[in-house]
């Protein structure tokens, strides 16, 4: 008898271990997730789907709830609380502010076209793979990469010579506080003026600055379309944000819903690549709809802003690397 009572209780005991197990897995989540663009742009849509798709594959126990426009706080600020976990996810662009490796990975003119663009920022390759380790350090799992656009330069006024990157414009310039891009916008002879994004429009209605560099035709129609009056698809980097989620949240999920959030992921990222090089055409289009004169530049012309871009940026990324970091970060790259 006894032992038949010890078996039943052996039993009871794993039922229970086992019924522990699935809840653990069956768990619900509420996530935040933050962008930098308004309700209803392209970024919006799709982590939208993604969230539908979390929800129809977990069936509604994971929901992620959109926040766009910077309301979290802006980029440098979402990525810090992202690492700490006060903010789960994120898909914007990557700060520098803790990291200065991260300044490779918006390196002006890394690459030329999307093939190339591709074969370095598209997930598991030798760079992308780089820049996720370096996000690891600041305990944030990189999930994919969101490819956005090629960048190009907006202006409130006509320059002085727009197809000549030896040219001089005579027009101030907002660029991001890097010295990569101060570099840039001086070497293509514009006045670099480094500003943060969110105080551009104030800057350029006051005639602070007479246009703008760090950004792409998407984000130029999207927030400033009234203001555009000029435009160059000078292709002066390579603009991808990394999927991000707070990585002890990832490392506390059951394998199942790791499993999940892997592949809604990819599928959101795989979906870009097909479409990121239509919508620069349709964005650069909108843009001239708008008013702004579009500039585009020859093969020719586009290999000469290429070859000034990178003599004037790269040095300066390997004064703030140092020799040692700045070869180790090149050595991921493809160029072919």
């Amino acid at each position: 008898m006894m032992k038949k009572l010890a078996f039943l209780l052996v039993v009871a005991m794993g039922l229970a271990l086992l019924a522990g197990v699935g809840f653990a897995a069956d768990k619900s989540y509420t996530w935040k997730i933050a962008h930098i663009r308004p309700q209803g742009s392209t970024i919006d849509k799709e982590l939208k789907k993604f969230s539908e798709d979390m929800k129809a594959a977990t069936g509604g126990r994971i929901t992620i709830n959109i926040y766009g426009a910077n309301q979290l706080g802006d980029y440098t600020v979402v990525q810090e609380k992202i690492g700490l976990g006060s903010v789960e996810m994120g898909c914007m662009s990557m700060s520098t502010a803790v990291d200065k490796r991260g300044l490779a990975f918006t390196m002006p003119y890394l690459v030329r076209d999307y093939k190339m663009a591709k074969k370095n920022y598209a997930s598991g390759t030798p760079f992308a793979n780089y820049i996720s380790k370096v996000f690891e350090k600041q305990d944030i799992k990189v999930l994919g990469y969101w490819p956005v656009y090629f960048g190009g330069i907006g202006l409130l006024k006509q320059p002085a010579d727009p197809t000549n990157p030896m040219g001089k414009q005579n027009l101030k310039v907002r660029v991001p506080a890097m010295k990569t891009w101060e570099a840039l916008g001086n070497g293509l002879g514009y006045q670099a003026t480094p500003l943060p994004f969110s105080e551009f429009f104030t800057a350029a209605q006051t005639g602070m600055v007479d246009g703008i560099l760090g950004g792409g035709a998407e984000n130029y129609y999207v927030t400033f379309r009234d203001l555009m009056k000029v435009y160059i698809p000078a292709n002066t980097h390579f603009e991808c944000w990394p999927i991000t989620i707070n990585m002890e949240l990832y490392n506390s999920l059951s394998p199942k819903d790791r499993k999940i959030l892997d592949e809604k992921a990819r599928e959101l990222e795989t979906r870009r690549w097909v479409k990121v090089e239509q919508d620069q055409d349709v964005y650069e289009t909108l843009l001239a709809k708008s008013g702004a004169k579009v500039i585009k530049l020859t093969p020719q012309q586009l290999e000469a802003f290429a070859k000034r871009g990178r003599e004037v940026a790269w040095p300066e990324l390997k004064k703030v690397l140092g020799d040692k970091v700045f070869n180790e970060i090149s050595a991921t790259f493809v160029l072919k």
